[in-house]
Formats: structure tokens, C-alpha cells, sequence
């Protein structure tokens, strides 16, 4: 199809281009139904066969939907821009179709209607289902122990919340979380206040955000498992992402600590930061507001963003203009009511006066109170999700390597970036399966090469031991016919001592009991002779004849 003789002006309709002069127009370059072509532009397009004849694509006698309807012909083909196309005439019976990226920026149109439908209910149906299901607010509150954290989160919402008091003896930093159901008129809310317990309180303070960091970390991750779920249950999930951190600044009068500006630089990219001056009666007007200026100043020059309320929306772009140049707030918190005039207000009693919390000439209270609470919570809640959870999801999904464009800047599909990680995976899947199989064959023959020289080795000691045993054995052997041969030669020696000794005991015997005999008969003559005596004697002394004694003697032991 021919090109346009020339380019239309920015004032042009997005169609003038396609507009041909009168005439009988050419004949269609595609005429086969349903067949592709290509306009002026490059565009492509599908025609449609008419009545009459065949169809092809052809960007003819475009005419905006605001000229009145055709009274011959076939109906006008309506695109999706809201264009109508009609045929030229009878003998062109065609209806030609151009895409909608011919018509790319042109608005839709403003139709009046005749009376009442009923999508103006929409809000109130919003409104309703938002109510019956809830709503949720978490509250971070990030400072050392002592500044009056508790004490502020009960005057805030004009309650007493059950805690703890804290000490100032913790190893580390410890997050304490507790929620609480909370109900005004008709609105239900469920708060949670997370503590830190122990900031600030050890002597090395350099990993103390860490802590703060990591259960932001977690509460986002938490959320991200949820929604990458198959089965989801988001409008029942709990949402424990933290919609606002209020960063407690001790009242120096001076600056910021290191701890402070270090801390809130490590939240600012996850968490909406409101920095506030805890127990700001502490110090002197003129000293509060320069240590506004101070702390403004310090946070700018080391790059802490810190949350401003949006100026964007004409209801409350004004206070919240205003709020934003209050920033930190100097606060005051106290849950004990005086008797102040003829009301009863919260303040805090000091010798030299009263310090009326919701005083605005006394401090900031009531300042953070609506834009905490009764002007920014929605947006506090819209930013978390939409700012910091969607850096959080994008950068974990990018570590897990999808992307929104391949290298060629093209749209990537979930489909596409799962099967281009899945493949990558099996790839590096198989690589490592092929060094690991590697890796054990050169193993195997490492392991291979050293028994074989271990086997070695014990062969050469078995032969050297055994050579060492037969020569030892021989040894053995020689000395032990050595001393079987000594054995032998000393039974012999034996033998004849024995026959030697034998001999002369035979010899000696007669000799023997030839003297025994007669010391015996020595012996009797002796033991006679001395028996005689006595009974000589007894025969003398008692006047017995002798046999008579010796009949008396025969009753007793034989004397022969």
C-alpha cells in the first residue's frame, strides 16, 4: 500500500495520516481474506471480507466517532480506540481494521448519561467492606530505654497497654511485639507495637540496628512467601509489615548521636521514619527549636530520608505542608489527668508548673497525633506496600534472578523467567554432577594408585620378613642341635656316673653291717651291765631277794 504523501502535523487527529484524497482508491495489496499487510506506518493488521468481495488491510477513509452514522453500506467496524472505519462506497463493500497503536494517547471520550445508574455507591461499598473486614497499623518504636516509649503509645491512643518495664541490663537488642485489638464506634483496628529492648544500653553499639534491620527484613519476607503462594489468603493474612517507626531522640540539646544517624540511615529505604523528641521538657524552647534545626540539618547532610506527609492530595496538601516544616516533633507523653481550670487533661506536675500534654503551646503531641493517626495512617499503610515492601520484592526477586526484560528489552513472563532458571538450574545441576563424577574417577585412581603402592611395599616386607624368618629359623635350628648334641653327651656322662657310684656302694655295703653289728653287741653289753648295777642296788636297799624283783620288772618294758 502506498505511503502517505506527508506527515501530519501534532495538531492532526491520530488518523489524518490515513486520510486519502477522493477518488476510486487503489486496488487492496492483500486480497485474500484474512490475510496480513501493512499500512504506512509499518503497523500490521487483519482484514475483513465484505460482502461483496474479497478483504485486505487498508487504513481508508477514517472518519472519528463523532460524525453522524452511515446511511449505506455495511455497518462501521468499531476498533478498539473508538474509530469508526467505513467503506468508501458500494463498489469498496470492505470494512478495513487498523490497530490501536495508531490511536496510542488519544483519551476516551465523555459520555453524558440520561439518568441515574448507581455506581456513585461504589465508595459507600468500599467503605462498608472495609469496615466489616478491619483494618491493621504497626507501629515500630526505636529508642534507648527510658525515653518514655510505652508512655507515649499509651497517651497516643488514650489507653493503658499491658507490658513490662524494661531494664537497662539486656545483653543485646531485643524486639518485643504485642498486638492489641482496639475498637472506635464502629471501626475495629488491630495494633501492634513492637519495642526495642536493650537499644542503646551495651557498650559496643556498632551492630544494634542489626536487630531492628533483620525483623524488618522478616516481616516482609513473610508477606512475600504469602503472596507467592499457589493457594492465597491475603485478605484473611495478618499483615505484620511495620507501617511507621517512631525514632526517639534523646533531649540533649546538642546533636544527633552516631547510634541515631547510623540506625535511621539502615531503616530509611525499609520503613517509614518519623523522628520525634521524647521528653522534650527536658530542655528550653530556645533550645528545642535549634536542636530541630540541628537534627534537620544533620539528617540531611548524611542522606537520612525520613518520611514527609504527602502534599500531593488538595484536601490535605495545606497541614500537611505545615506538619512537614514541625518536623521532628517535640512530644510529651503522660497517662495521669489533671484537674487543669474545669477540665480534667493529661499532664505531667512539676514544682515550678504544669506541662499540659495536649497543649500545642507546650509541646507537639497533638501535632503527631493527626498526622499519625486522624490524617496520614491510610497513606503511612499505602507507602509500606508500595514503596518499601516493593524494594524488598524486587531486589529478593532479582537475587533469584527474575527480571522484568530479557537482554534484548523484551517483556519477560513468570513462565519464561521459571523455565530460563529451571534449565539454568539443570545446567548447573549437570555440571557439577559431571566434575563431581570427575572428581571421584580421578579419586578412584589416585586411591587405586596409592594401594597399589601400599601393596607393594607389604610385598617387599613380607619377602624381607620372611627371609628374616628363614634365617632366624636356621639359626634356631643349628643351636638346637648344639644343645641336643650337649643333651646327649651329658646323659652319657650320667649313665656312667651312676654305674660308677652303683659299683662302689655294692662294695662298701658288707663292710657296713659288719660294723653295725658290732656296735650293736657293744651297745647290749653296755645297756647289761648297767641294768645289773641297779638291781644290785634296788636289791641292797629294799631287802627283796632278786627274783622276786625281777618278777615285779617283767609287768613293766623289757630292759633285753
Amino acid at each position: 500500500m502506498a505511503e502517505p504523501a506527508a506527515q501530519p502535523s501534532r495538531s492532526q487527529a491520530p488518523w489524518s495520516r490515513f486520510l486519502r484524497p477522493s477518488g476510486r482508491p487503489p486496488a487492496p495489496s492483500n486480497p485474500l481474506p484474512g490475510t496480513q499487510a501493512s499500512c504506512g506506518r509499518g503497523e500490521r493488521g487483519w482484514g475483513e471480507p465484505g460482502a461483496g468481495g474479497g478483504g485486505g488491510f487498508c487504513c481508508w477513509d477514517l472518519k472519528p466517532w463523532v460524525s453522524p452514522p452511515p446511511t449505506r453500506g455495511r455497518r462501521p467496524h468499531m476498533c478498539s480506540r473508538r474509530v469508526r472505519i467505513m467503506p468508501r462506497a458500494p463498489c469498496w463493500p470492505w470494512t478495513w481494521v487498523i490497530c490501536s497503536t495508531h490511536l496510542k494517547g488519544e483519551g476516551c471520550r465523555t459520555v453524558p448519561l440520561a439518568g441515574h445508574v448507581g455506581f456513585d455507591s461504589l465508595p459507600d461499598q468500599l467503605v462498608n467492606k472495609s469496615v466489616s473486614e478491619g483494618f491493621c497499623f504497626n507501629i515500630l518504636c526505636v529508642g534507648e530505654t527510658g525515653l518514655g516509649k510505652s508512655t507515649l503509645m499509651d497517651t497516643l491512643f488514650n489507653t493503658k497497654f499491658e507490658g513490662e518495664p524494661a531494664t537497662h541490663t539486656q545483653p543485646g537488642v531485643q524486639l518485643r511485639s504485642n498486638t492489641y485489638d482496639l475498637q472506635e464506634s464502629n471501626v475495629g483496628l488491630k495494633l501492634t507495637i513492637v519495642s526495642t529492648v536493650g537499644f542503646g544500653d551495651q557498650i559496643n553499639k556498632e551492630d544494634s540496628y542489626k536487630p531492628i534491620v533483620e525483623f524488618i527484613d522478616a516481616q516482609f519476607e513473610a508477606y512475600l512467601q504469602e503472596e507467592l503462594k499457589i493457594r492465597r489468603v491475603l485478605h484473611t493474612y495478618h499483615d505484620s509489615r511495620i507501617h511507621a517507626c517512631l525514632y526517639f531522640i534523646a533531649p540533649t540539646g546538642h546533636s544527633l548521636k552516631s547510634l541515631d544517624l547510623v540506625t535511621m540511615k539502615k531503616l530509611d529505604s525499609k520503613v517509614n521514619i518519623i523522628p520525634i523528641i521524647a521528653k522534650s521538657d527536658a530542655i528550653s524552647k530556645s533550645e528545642l527549636t535549634k536542636f530541630k534545626i540541628k537534627i534537620t540539618s544533620e539528617l540531611v547532610s548524611n542522606g537520612v530520608q525520613i518520611y514527609q506527609f504527602p502534599t500531593d492530595d488538595e484536601s490535605v496538601a495545606e497541614i500537611n505542608g505545615t506538619m512537614n516544616a514541625h518536623l521532628p516533633f517535640a512530644v510529651i507523653g503522660s497517662t495521669e489527668e489533671l484537674k487543669i481550670g474545669n477540665k480534667m487533661m493529661k499532664a505531667r506536675q512539676y514544682p515550678w508548673g504544669t506541662v499540659q500534654v495536649e497543649n500545642e503551646a507546650h509541646c507537639d503531641f497533638v501535632k503527631l497525633r493527626e498526622m499519625l493517626i486522624r490524617v496520614n495512617m491510610e497513606d503511612l499503610r499505602e507507602q509500606t506496600h508500595s514503596r518499601h515492601y516493593e524494594l524488598y520484592r524486587r531486589c529478593k526477586l532479582e537475587e533469584m534472578g527474575f527480571k522484568d526484560t530479557d537482554p534484548d528489552s523484551k517483556p519477560f513472563s513468570l513462565q519464561e523467567t521459571y523455565e530460563a532458571k529451571r534449565n539454568e538450574f539443570l545446567g548447573e545441576l549437570q555440571k557439577k554432577e559431571e566434575e563431581m563424577r570427575q572428581m571421584f574417577v580421578q579419586r578412584v585412581k589416585e586411591k587405586e594408585a596409592e594401594l597399589k603402592e601400599a601393596e607393594k611395599e607389604l610385598h617387599e616386607k613380607f619377602d624381607r620378613l620372611k627371609k628374616l624368618h628363614q634365617d632366624e629359623k636356621k639359626k634356631l635350628e643349628d643351636k638346637k642341635k648344639s644343645l641336643d648334641d650337649e643333651v646327649n653327651a651329658f646323659k652319657q656322662r650320667k649313665t656312667a656316673a651312676e654305674l660308677l657310684q652303683s659299683q662302689g656302694s655294692q662294695a662298701g655295703g658288707s663292710q657296713t653291717l659288719k660294723r653295725d653289728k658290732e656296735k650293736k653287741n657293744s651297745y647290749c653289753f653296755t645297756v647289761n651291765s648297767a641294768v645289773c648295777r641297779m638291781l644290785h642296788e634296788t636289791q641292797v636297799l629294799f631287802g627283796l631277794p632278786v627274783d622276786a624283783l625281777f618278777l615285779r620288772n617283767r609287768a613293766g618294758p623289757p630292759f633285753l
